[in-house]
């Protein structure tokens, strides 16, 4: 079983568009293929981002997804890496990828450059061997 990180990115577009490399990736999650690893600021932000009214998710759909990653997820509290990157909310997605030993999946993926993660996009991900 596959284990990764998944940006928040990622996370919303699989909600918002049921076709695509993200929706794929959820998939997969709900079906126990991937795992998610992260961290309780991953999960924050998930928890977060994922209530806000701009998306108009169903509040209990939501509810029950993030129970659903809180218990078949992963949760590691990462070493601090003491690094600096330009944007500081990358930071624990870094953090937890490293200390797990396991890809970040994103759409963006020069936020991520010179990191020392292993980043892919969801579409480098299914591409993979």
């Amino acid at each position: 079983m596959s284990r990764i990180v998944l940006d928040t990115n990622v996370f919303v577009s699989g909600l918002l568009s049921p076709h695509g490399a993200p929706a794929g990736i959820l998939d997969l999650v709900v079906n126990r293929n991937v795992t998610l690893v992260h961290d309780s600021r991953i999960f924050s932000e998930y928890r977060e981002v994922l209530h806000r009214k701009k998306f108009s998710f169903p509040r209990e759909a939501v509810d029950d997804l993030i129970a659903f990653i809180e218990q078949e997820g992963t949760f590691i509290v990462p070493v601090p890496l003491g690094i600096t990157v330009p944007d500081p909310g990358d930071l624990p997605f870094i953090e937890v990828a490293c200390h797990a030993g396991v890809p970040i999946v994103t759409g963006n993926t020069r936020h991520f450059r010179d990191s020392g993660a292993q980043v892919v996009t969801p579409a480098q991900f299914f591409s993979r061997d």
